[in-house]
């Protein structure tokens, strides 16, 4: 039996203690300043309101201020938190990891410095940890297709983990493995993180297709503006490719469960999809944000803005043209600067 610490109590990390549960580890949640009516739910009830599910035996919940009680003695640490707090949660392991611990991380995103060079969030995350202490544990993500609700209730689901060490990846993945939950393993870590981040974005433009339907008020089957989705998810997959050759990925990762896979099953619905759709029918994306959907964190539309923020940066470096990620820099101008949605399809492909 392995022990696993986990550092925010959302759905996702929270789904992911089924596989570990019946495999027999025990987990540990650890709830965020957020989580801690879903923390006092478990505690009291055993229930997680969020899943609306009872969470297995062999899972625990932790307030934040019993995190050190609930990291000690672990194997392996995970991040559960979401984008917006990587960079809190790095500094929260800093005092909670200890060397030889096996750190594997949910969040998916990416960060951007002043000159446009883009960085994948498992890094963002060990930057807060000492650097001599950061090479005393290992660094590595899970990627790919998995509705955490699906997940929780043992739904076939296949997804990749990823990082440096072949060996540690093949450890990590026996201890998730199951029936139901299927795991294969790439060492392609800034390729898999880089198409986590992107698809994310370009399951916002996945929303314009029923927006525009809702716009021109039809409702036939016969008249969905499937070609209109197609062509998007088509360019969103060549785009991807662009990014690997742009940021170091392996050329074959946009094509599996890290890419298009994923693409595909955030394209289908949530939040960000549910924003795009607002947007397609001809809402500002500001209104969008400030009255549609206030309050709502939006992790795809805080990557357009740090991804398609910087290929002006990376222009003038020469490290990209200016026809290039024609669809980023779309969904980037409609995000930042209230752009309508008018799809550049001559530019698409290479250009027509």
């Amino acid at each position: 039996m392995t022990t696993v610490s986990v550092l925010g109590a959302g759905i996702m990390a929270s789904a992911l203690a089924f596989p570990l549960a019946d495999n027999g580890h025990e987990v540990r949640l650890v709830g965020t300043h957020l989580d801690r009516d879903i923390v006092d739910s478990i505690k009291e009830t055993g229930v997680h309101p969020s899943l609306d599910l009872e969470v297995p035996e062999g899972v625990r919940a932790f307030q934040l201020e019993e995190a050190e009680e609930a990291f000690d003695g672990a194997e392996v640490a995970m991040s559960g938190v979401n984008s917006f707090g990587v960079r809190w949660a790095g500094k929260r392991f800093a005092s909670l990891l200890r060397p030889g611990m096996k750190v594997i991380a949910v969040t998916k995103g990416m960060e951007a410095d002043e000159e446009g060079n883009l960085k994948i969030l498992p890094d963002v995350l060990a930057s807060e940890v000492s650097a001599e202490f950061r090479e005393s544990v290992s660094w590595s993500a899970i990627v790919g297709p998995a509705i955490a609700g699906e997940v929780a209730v043992r739904h076939d689901t296949c997804v990749v983990f990823t990082g440096g060490d072949e060996d540690i990846l093949a450890d990590l993945a026996s201890m998730f493995r199951t029936d139901c939950y299927h795991v294969w393993t790439s060492v392609d870590f800034v390729g898999c993180e880089v198409c986590a981040a992107v698809k994310n974005c370009y399951a916002f433009g996945a929303g314009f297709m029923d927006g525009i339907l809702d716009k021109e008020g039809k409702t036939d089957a016969r008249y969905r503006r499937y070609n209109y989705g197609s062509a998007l998810f088509a360019q969103a997959t060549r785009e991807m490719g662009q990014w690997m050759e742009l940021l170091g990925g392996d050329s074959e990762t946009p094509h599996g469960l890290p890419g298009v896979g994923d693409m595909l099953v955030t394209s289908m619905g949530g939040r960000n999809v549910k924003a795009g759709r607002f947007v397609g029918s001809g809402v500002p994306f500001s209104e969008v944000r400030e009255k549609k959907m206030k309050g709502v964190t939006l992790e795809g539309v805080a990557a357009i803005n740090v991804i398609g923020g910087v290929l002006p940066k990376l222009a003038g470096r020469g490290l990209v043209g200016e026809d290039d990620f024609p669809l980023m820099r779309h969904l980037y101008d409609v995000v930042a600067h209230d752009a309508p949605v008018d799809m550049p399809w001559e530019t698409f492909f290479g250009g027509e």
